[in-house]
């Protein structure tokens, strides 16, 4: 299973022009609809395919990655009771769900083609997840080669700005994509993806689908963030297949004002108060007017990369299994309350702690055991010890500093974790 999970095979990409003219199509079939009945939904505009040089018709990835990157997305993901056994569960499900083959695709094994009909809509999103997060990194680490990637829940982020029920408006994107880089202004990219077993057709639909929840989020100036959409196809026969589309624009950059400049991550983020809807620009006199979602304008733009980077960081000490080190990086609104209890590791003072020498880095964290086809498994989750001791001890500037500073150490995949 191991060897599997490591063995580097291909995704099939598309991302081109007839699948936008599909998911046009998709759009249309559902605005008329929508207009049958009296209703109407907002869309992102402008959606194209991502750069050849991005993204191409194939990514080489292993299963170890898309299951690396939906175990850190779970990691917050407040499944119910059971925190700690479900939200790293989410991931260990799929040990066995994935064949790659060595020059050819991955595609969905054997076992996980036989799953009951009422978990392959959860198979779908979750995998789906998975392998949007995985390109999504290898397609912004390729657009910015000198920043890291971070990937944190949509929903978590927006909790701690406007309050629950204020937008009166269900869509929202499922994930953001932090590009960032020590001491400098971060990007954040609207993310919404799903996924499906039933082929192109359904893709499109989602795709449409999808553009109504990146649209719900606006960072900067009207109609300028930049965004991702994806659905993947996880067919009974041959590759999974994921569909992507991004929309263009100059905003989604968070450099504060001289106001409200950026602030250190080390301090904890403020309760924000965030007025509901997306605020329209104005002609001359005209009286402001906005649309429901969530609009993260020039003033709050130093507070919104301040919890976005704090709650990415509560997110990997999450996947390490550290409530404590949670709790320190959100906020009440977040939930924060919800991780206290939680057990610490010996780098913040309890011995109740997991820890292994990987590659001779030493490492902290958190395991499960498990049988699975009667073997025993032991699988561990951590963060390098000398990152995880500056989490605990709340040093969010100099974790991130060591993290991705440049050096080829950010970029081992057991340090950015």
């Amino acid at each position: 299973m191991l060897r599997d999970l490591a063995q580097l095979s291909n995704v099939a990409v598309q991302s081109d022009v007839a699948l936008i003219g599909s998911v046009e199509t998709a759009v249309a079939r559902d605005d008329k609809k929508r207009a049958e009945k009296g209703t109407s939904l907002r869309r992102k505009s402008g959606l194209e395919a991502l750069p050849r040089a991005e993204l191409g018709q194939s990514v080489e990835l292993a299963p170890w990655h898309v299951l690396h990157d939906l175990a850190q997305a779970l990691s917050l993901s407040r499944p119910g009771a059971g925190r700690d056994l479900a939200e790293h569960w989410g991931s260990l499900k799929y040990s066995q769900a994935l064949d790659a083959v060595a020059d050819s695709y991955i595609q969905l094994s054997a076992e996980a083609k036989r799953i009951a009909r009422d978990y392959k809509r959860l198979q779908s999103r979750e995998l789906g997840q998975g392998f949007a997060l995985a390109l999504t990194r290898h397609a912004l680490g390729r657009r910015y080669p000198d920043r890291f990637v971070s990937f944190v829940s949509a929903d978590v982020v927006i909790r701690a700005g406007w309050s629950k029920g204020s937008t009166g408006y269900p869509y929202r994107p499922d994930f953001f994509a932090e590009v960032w880089k020590p001491g400098e202004p971060s990007r954040v990219f609207p993310i919404a993806t799903t996924g499906n077993h039933g082929g192109p057709k359904p893709s499109h639909t989602q795709l449409a689908a999808c553009s109504a929840h990146v649209e719900a989020m606006h960072i900067g100036a009207w109609n300028e963030t930049p965004c991702l959409v994806f659905s993947t196809e996880l067919p009974s026969e041959g590759p999974v297949t994921v569909h992507v589309l991004h929309a263009r624009g100059e905003g989604g950059w968070l450099y504060g004002t001289p106001q409200h400049p950026l602030r250190s991550l080390n301090g904890p983020a403020d309760k924000g108060s965030i007025v509901p809807g997306v605020h329209l620009p104005t002609c001359g006199d005209g009286v402001p007017q906005s649309e429901p979602g969530f609009h993260v304008q020039s003033e709050d733009s130093a507070w919104f990369q301040h919890v976005v980077a704090r709650t990415a960081t509560a997110g990997t000490a999450a996947f390490a299994g550290d409530g404590a080190t949670t709790a320190r990086y959100l906020t009440t609104d977040q939930g924060s309350q919800r991780y206290d209890a939680g057990i610490a590791h010996a780098a913040s003072g309890s011995v109740q702690d997991s820890a292994y020498k990987l590659l001779s880095i030493p490492f902290v964290g958190t395991d499960h055991v498990f049988r699975l086809n009667n073997k025993r498994v032991e699988a561990f989750s951590g963060v390098a010890a000398d990152l995880f001791a500056l989490l605990s001890a709340g040093k969010a500037e100099e974790y991130r500093s060591e993290q991705g500073g440049g050096t080829s150490r950010a970029h081992e995949p057991g340090k950015r974790r």
